[in-house]
């Protein structure tokens, strides 16, 4: 997920496209990449606490990075988009 030039643009957009293509509520698969860190990784869960979420979580091949997808039912695109300003404030983590 690339915000470098104008990160409100681009939630405006993926709203946009959530609308077009689900029925909410609905499930939404989160996928982040977090530098291998157990405090991170539990900020990030802590995050989806009490939504039902299923947490999956990979370590890479060398041990430096974990892999951390998030299966949860949410509401509507604006929680969507919450959820990853949300986990856009934890350093290091990359969402894809």
């Amino acid at each position: 997920m690339s915000l470098d030039r104008n990160p409100e643009e681009f939630y405006k957009k993926l709203k946009t496209q959530l609308e077009e293509t689900s029925s909410w509520p609905a499930p939404y698969l989160y996928k982040f990449i977090v530098p291998a860190n157990a405090e991170k990784e539990a900020q990030i869960e802590g995050l989806f606490d009490h939504l039902g979420a299923v947490i999956k979580k990979n370590v890479s091949r060398t041990g430096k990075y974990t892999s951390v997808s998030i299966n949860v039912r949410l509401d509507n695109p604006d929680v969507v988009i919450e959820k990853y300003k949300e986990v856009g404030k934890i350093e290091g983590v990359i969402s894809l």
